[in-house]
């Protein structure tokens, strides 16, 4: 064998053991060489490449401007791309355009120029980047969403609790009607800023450890009821489940927003689908989501064959308020609900949608997770006449916001206690430490300064044993950052309150010293 035949050999071997694609064309433009790993990314044989042009594999606009750029960097010697890597898009034999990277080189040989690309498909990395910065864009808006929240609670709190004052204080028979049906808007509010809250991954979750099966089933039966005749419900679950730590609440909330969205996709009539499987998550995997490890969970999907999604509804389809429904009473607040609880269970949720064809969501929840239990919540509503109330003890009153301070220094003093005040947790230590007697603190969670409300919590109760502690916040939440994993889990009112709410928390902790 020659040398000239060997090495033609030995490049060719080359050639074909390559992993990433590789195409030699002429200055015409015209594919000269082409590797197996470059037609199956374009979808032809090499012999269908070989001795076409490269504007095959281009879409229309870009092979318009292509030999203008061949014929530029011949005549000139200017690198637009020679030697210059690009992000440009590629088009299959079935005519669908992918993005791909591009880097080219030259040669003579024989007197001949010859260009050489080295092509990357980067249909995965862009999915991946896509999806990652959807992800951080929504944590962003559950941030600012969270936030808003919080202060519109601080809002409502100031608006009940002044409507509660003027009904115990003897409004007359004609204000009595307004005062109620304000208090009735203003627990609307409430409402709209708690689904606020499970966005922004803020709600007060009540997890129990359970088999998804179980909750799904009943959910389901309900569901058949809701749904009508015309649509098929079909369940796969597999026979083996990993427990999950999930809110039962929550999770058929979820699922029911879910449903009616599919009912809402599938017009008259169609099939809705729900199948359950353990499956186990790698990097690659978790790569397109912030904060999600790797490991086994459990996935919920919900699958319809209705209209499906735009890419662009799809891209939005968990932002809070975005609907495509405005016309039927959407309100843009169910799919946001479903992502805000999903991932504050420590999961995530995917969307596959096709345009004719269905949607299908994904809702992963961690296999055998453990989680700390938020506070609870009772219902009291009894009569303003018969609330409990106090012997003249001493409430120490914690917040930084006037107004909300001025009102709790109201509510308080009317269920019959006395009260001091203190602006921030570090000057409510400052009282303590100089003697102040008090019997119970009440004290917001968010507050500047040096101590948050679980900090005074935990000083109090290290400094002042005997002294019990009452939380409040505008969060549906008791994770507040810079809270550690190991302070007690003290009760915590959430904003806004009814006033027979903070009658009750009162008396039981001055009865019973309660903290938990």
């Amino acid at each position: 064998m020659s040398n000239a035949t060997e090495d033609s050999a030995i490049l060719h071997a080359i050639l074909e053991a390559a992993v990433d694609a590789m195409i030699v064309s002429n200055g015409q433009g015209q594919m000269l060489r082409a590797n197996a790993a470059a037609a199956q990314m374009f979808g032809y044989e090499v012999s269908e490449m070989v001795g076409q042009s490269l504007n095959m594999l281009m879409p229309r606009a870009l092979a318009e401007l292509h030999d203008g750029f061949i014929s530029h960097h011949i005549e000139t010697g200017e690198k637009r791309i020679i030697g210059i890597g690009r992000d440009v898009e590629g088009q299959r034999k079935d005519h669908s355009v992918f993005p791909l990277h591009l880097s080219v080189g030259h040669a003579e040989v024989g007197g001949q120029r010859i260009f050489i690309g080295i092509l990357h498909n980067l249909t995965d990395r862009k999915a991946t980047e896509d999806a990652l910065a959807r992800s951080q864009r929504l944590d962003a808006i559950g941030q600012l969403t969270g936030g808003i929240a919080h202060d519109f609670n601080n809002l409502l709190t100031v608006i009940v609790g002044n409507l509660e004052l003027l009904e115990m204080r003897g409004a007359d028979a004609r204000q009595l009607p307004l005062i109620k049906d304000a208090l009735e808007s203003a627990e609307l509010g409430a409402d709209l800023t708690s689904r606020l809250m499970i966005f922004a991954r803020k709600s007060n979750l009540k997890p129990e450890r359970a088999d998804l099966r179980e909750f799904c089933l009943t959910t389901l039966s309900l569901l058949k009821r809701t749904l009508g005749a015309t649509y098929l419900i079909k369940t796969d679950f597999a026979d083996s489940l990993d427990d999950v730590m999930i809110d039962p609440v929550q999770l058929q909330s979820a699922l029911m927003n879910l449903a009616l969205n599919a009912r809402d996709a599938m017009g008259a009539g169609g099939e809705l689908r729900v199948t359950i499987q353990n499956v186990t998550l790698d990097g690659t995997s978790t790569a397109q989501e912030a904060d999600i490890e790797a490991g086994k969970y459990v996935r919920l999907s919900v699958s319809d064959n209705g209209e499906g999604m735009s890419l662009e509804a799809q891209q939005r389809a968990f932002e809070p308020f975005f609907t495509t429904k405005s016309d039927r009473g959407g309100t843009g607040l169910g799919l946001a609900m479903v992502y805000g609880f999903v991932r504050q269970s420590g999961g995530h949720v995917t969307l596959y949608s096709e345009p004719d064809q269905g949607s299908t969501f994904g809702l992963y929840f961690p296999a055998l997770l453990t989680s700390a239990h938020g506070g609870e919540e009772d219902g009291f509503t009894d009569a303003p006449s018969k609330l409990p109330h106090g012997n003249g003890e001493t409430v120490l009153i914690v917040e930084d916001n006037p107004k909300v301070r001025k009102l709790s220094v109201e509510r308080i003093r009317h269920l019959g206690f006395t009260t001091l005040e203190a602006e921030s947790g570090d000057q409510a230590c400052q009282l303590l430490r100089e003697g102040a007697v008090v019997d119970l603190v009440f004290s917001d969670l968010v507050m500047p300064g040096t101590l948050n409300g679980y900090d005074l919590a935990a000083k109090i109760t290290a400094e002042f044993p005997a002294l019990n502690v009452l939380l409040t916040s505008g969060y549906a939440s008791d994770v507040i950052a810079g809270a550690s994993t190991d302070q007690a889990p003290y009760r915590i009112l959430h904003k806004p309150y009814r006033q027979s709410e903070l009658a009750h928390r009162l008396q039981a902790l001055l009865e019973d010293g309660s903290t938990d």
